[in-house]
């Protein structure tokens, strides 16, 4: 530092812990101030910070009363507020310890450790049954994986290694020890041993051993670094097979004579983590290339074993899974961790990256090739191209589904995690040569291979790395390229097991989806997936047909999801149709399709998108042209209900808009009207209570048609029709200029209502006092036929004096129907047709009078009394009325008499 840095560094930090070190920095002060002190007899200064010397062991200062309480404070915010990331660099801190061997290291973690599991809420997630939170869970994994790492450093001392090994035994022995797969359940094969071929997938877990968060860290005691094979490998570059090769030495060597270990594949890589974290980065190097030498030599031996059984296999469509244990989501991340190991010898570490990691932009790393140490010198691989092949062999392993949430959604993100550093790489051209030469041994690959011509039901699908081997080898081998994404396509889990059935009708495909599978927690976020990598298919397929074509079958035979179809379908009638350019017609064929595979699955069931769906393929129909339109009209059936045929589909293709945005001409226009009237005389039979009215409407202009529209109504109107939708056919009819179907249809329609005395804010009664002024419009004897009517249906005093009222007051017969004139004469109520009317009205006032009084309250009182106001005027309409109301009041105050306040008000009003 110069100067004025220097200054600055110590005043900060005087200011930053004052209360401790003022005293001591004004006595050092002082005395470098003094020219004889003894600070000033001696040249340079104690460097606190540059550790030990080469030969001490390095041992920094640890604070542990701070370590404890920081681990405590971050727990109990529950991982939120960005404590989880704190906790993370904290174990983060812990690797640069061991990394540097310091042996503050392993204490530091015991002390996270202890407070880990003094946490309070491991008590309550164990009491309530509940799993932990994923971002809890996450932090438990990393405890595990570094407890495992400080047990397999190669040179601790023994004793070291057994305290550690004492202290993980108890804490896993406790019953709130988190366990291995995070939920209290099912757990994964042992680490020691690689797997016994005859083990079932899912013994029964009452016979399988608790395994906690620290068992593999356990098992690791077996696990020593004596072996002379693996000793040679880590020390040296240029071990390779001797001339002459003893019996039990061959297995030790593949044919170019390069080195093989032959462990169990996530305990080898647990050796590199554990010799890359203890900062024996070339040691690491070393046994990683042995590693994959041993998967290729694996992948090569699968592939012959697999070519023997491949017509077998085929023929019976299924294979047995040989890898129990996927390496992707794997508790020890075996493939990140050969893959980091790998990376960082290729990292190039220029100072303008260091200077921006400064001011937090993370760009992304640069990597350079390395060629591999001379192990084999006819080989001229780069270290960077060995990393990409093992993370291809890592994501493209078939392996099953794992049991339980945490797992599963642990899968999904170690391999996105996996992915988007793949994603960091720029491929040149040794890069893209291991891609392909990968990428064909996975298609070729038999049941070690998920992208294999034949796959496990329950193996774990490949959609989200296909994508990324998609869009990676697209620009240089693009038959490779979509070979490879559409055999990924599948999801086997929701296939039909027997045979995948017949795909040019997919409406029968909805019948197997039901048995949606319960154990897939993360099916939702697969299916996605996988209409993700279609969806990125078609637009690299855009102006393809072939291509185009052969999607369309794999997305009808894959995707069961109607909701991710008609996703596809959007997306495709996008790239299909671009604002800047002209459109593509094989794509927009292909939303077309997908949008009525989507019609015919969402048919029958119920779909809160349906409405939308049927308007965006009314729009995409339209797009492509009119044969499409004349298509979907002819085979509405089986596509739309009747509601939505003529309501949305009909109306749509026969409107203005749509005649404008194709410019059709006469006889398309014809062409068009004929097949939207045929749907709606189809529709109007099939459902006439909703269609009736837009059958009407599409009918218009076509005599023949129109009379078969409303017959259909009539005929439906004795049945199942209410009275509201025959009225508002009725005003339909009105307004186009047919009163007296109108009254035909609104006579029907008062025969299905009934108003009772006290629903006076009934939303029919609008509808009445319309039938009735039409009625009256038409003339004496229409409102002659209507009154009865009326009569039976309607009890409310108030609506029945309106409609009294109402016929008072002009002369019947307006509507001026030829050959018919208006008497120009009022009609008087005591003579029929108002007669009647008249005396249902009274009757209705008495009645809901006497049932107001039944239960009638105070307050009520003047409400009361203005009811009895409006009866008055009814009551006076005839010549005796004056009589009948006083008769009426009289026989109130008889009966009610024990209401007196109540009949004190009707004498001051009535006398």
């Amino acid at each position: 530092m110069n100067r004025d840095q220097l200054q600055k560094f110590i005043q900060y930090l005087i200011t930053a812990h004052h209360t401790e070190v003022l005293p001591t920095a004004q006595k050092l002060a002082d005395e470098i101030l003094s020219s004889n002190s003894e600070i000033n007899q001696v040249n340079g200064a104690p460097d606190p910070t540059a550790g030990a010397s080469i030969d001490d062991e390095n041992c920094w200062h640890l604070d542990e009363e701070q370590v404890k309480e920081q681990v405590k404070l971050f727990l109990s915010q529950g991982c939120y507020y960005g404590s989880g990331k704190q906790l993370n660099s904290m174990f983060a801190k812990v690797r640069e310890m061991l990394r540097m061997r310091d042996s503050n290291g392993a204490r530091m973690l015991t002390l996270i450790t202890e407070q880990f599991m003094a946490d309070p809420r491991l008590t309550l997630w164990r009491q309530q049954g509940t799993s932990m939170t994923d971002k809890c869970r996450q932090l438990w994994d990393e405890l595990g994986a570094l407890w495992v790492c400080i047990i397999l450093n190669p040179h601790c001392k023994l004793e070291e290694k057994s305290s550690w090994l004492q202290q993980l035994q108890k804490w896993s022995d406790l019953d709130v020890c988190p366990l291995e797969d995070g939920n209290y359940g099912h757990e994964l094969p042992n680490i020691t041993n690689a797997l016994p071929q005859n083990a079932s997938h899912n013994p029964d877990s009452l016979t399988r051993p608790r395994r906690t968060v620290f068992t593999r860290a356990i098992e690791g005691r077996e696990l020593h670094w004596q072996d002379s094979h693996l000793q040679r490998i880590i020390s040296s570059d240029i071990y390779i097979a001797p001339a002459c090769q003893q019996e039990s030495e061959r297995l030790l060597f593949n044919s170019q004579g390069q080195p093989l270990w032959l462990e169990h594949v996530p305990t080898a890589c647990a050796r590199v983590d554990a010799l890359h974290s203890h900062g024996y980065p070339k040691e690491a190097l070393r046994l990683t290339v042995a590693i994959i030498n041993t998967l290729r030599l694996q992948q090569q031996r699968q592939l012959e074993i697999y070519k023997h059984q491949k017509k077998e296999l085929l023929q019976r469509g299924t294979t047995a899974i040989t890898n129990l244990e996927g390496w992707v989501g794997h508790p020890l991340d075996p493939i990140g961790c050969l893959f980091l190991t790998l990376t960082e010898a290729c990292r190039l570490n220029d100072d303008s990256y260091l200077e921006v990691s400064d001011v937090n932009e993370s760009r992304p790393p640069v990597y350079q090739h390395v060629p591999m140490a001379a192990g084999c010198p006819s080989s001229s691989e780069s270290y960077l191209s060995l990393a990409l092949e093992v993370a291809l062999m890592g994501l493209g392993q078939q392996r099953v589904m794992p049991e339980g949430l945490y797992a599963q959604d642990k899968v999904c993100r170690n391999e996105e995690q996996l992915l988007s550093r793949l994603q960091e790489l720029q491929l040149d051209d040794e890069l893209v040569q291991t891609l392909q030469k990968q990428c064909l041994l996975l298609l070729e690959g038999g049941p070690f291979s998920g992208l294999g011509e034949v796959i496990h039901r329950e193996s774990v699908p490949m959609h989200t790395f296909a994508k990324y081997l998609f869009s990676a080898l697209l620009p240089h081998d693009p038959d490779l390229s979509y070979k490879l994404a559409l055999r990924a396509m599948r999801l086997p889990v929701l296939e039909n097991s027997t045979s995948t059935g017949d795909t040019s009708h997919p409406q029968h495909m909805v019948s197997m989806v039901p048995s949606r599978y319960p154990r897939w927690f993360t099916l939702g976020h697969l299916e996605s997936q996988q209409c993700e990598l279609a969806s990125t298919m078609l637009t690299a397929a855009k102006g393809d047909t072939l291509r185009l074509r052969t999607i369309l079958e794999a997305i009808q035979k894959h995707i069961h999801s109607s909701s991710l179809i008609f996703k596809l379908a959007q997306d495709a009638f996008k790239i299909a149709t671009p604002t800047d350019s002209s459109t593509d017609s094989t794509l927009l064929n292909v939303a077309l399709e997908l949008g009525l595979q989507v019609m015919r699955m969402t048919l029958s069931t119920l779909n809160w998108r349906r409405r939308e769906m049927v308007r965006w393929l009314v729009t995409c129909a339209t797009e492509v042209g009119v044969r499409a339109l004349v298509s979907i009209l002819q085979s509405w059936y089986t596509l739309f209900t009747p509601t939505e045929a003529t309501s949305i589909v009909a109306a749509t293709a026969v409107s203005h808009t749509t005649i404008l945005r194709l410019s059709l001409d006469y006889p398309q226009r014809e062409e068009l009207a004929s097949c939207a009237r045929t749907l709606a005389l189809q529709c109007a039979m099939k459902d006439p209570q909703s269609c009736a009215l837009s059958a009407l409407t599409l009918c218009e202009k076509d005599h023949i048609a129109f009379e078969a529209a409303y017959q259909i109504a009539i005929d439906a109107a004795a049945g199942g029709m209410t009275h509201s939708q025959l009225f508002t056919i009725a005003r339909y009819m009105e307004l186009r200029g047919y009163p007296l179907r109108a009254f035909k249809l609104a006579s029907l329609a008062m025969s299905h209502l009934n108003l009772a005395y006290n629903q006076d804010t009934h939303p029919a009664i609008n509808d009445v006092l319309w039938a009735c002024a039409l009625s009256h419009s038409l003339g004496k004897n229409e409102l002659a036929a209507l009154i009865p009517l009326v009569v039976k249906s309607v009890h409310c005093a108030t609506v029945l004096s309106d409609i009294l009222r109402r016929c008072t007051v002009t002369a019947p017969g307006l509507a001026g129907i030829p050959g018919r004139r208006s008497s120009g004469k009022l009609m008087s109520t005591d003579k029929a047709p108002l007669r009647q009317l008249l005396d249902a009205t009274i009757n209705a006032y008495i009645n809901t009078t006497h049932s107001r009084l039944t239960h009638i309250s105070p307050r009520h009182y003047g409400e009361f009394i203005e009811f009895l106001s409006k009866a008055r005027e009814t009551f006076l309409l005839p010549q005796d009325g004056h009589l009948q109301f006083a008769q009426f009041i009289d026989n109130l105050k008889q009966i009610y008499k024990g209401k007196k306040k109540l009949m004190l008000l009707v004498r001051e009003r009535f006398g």
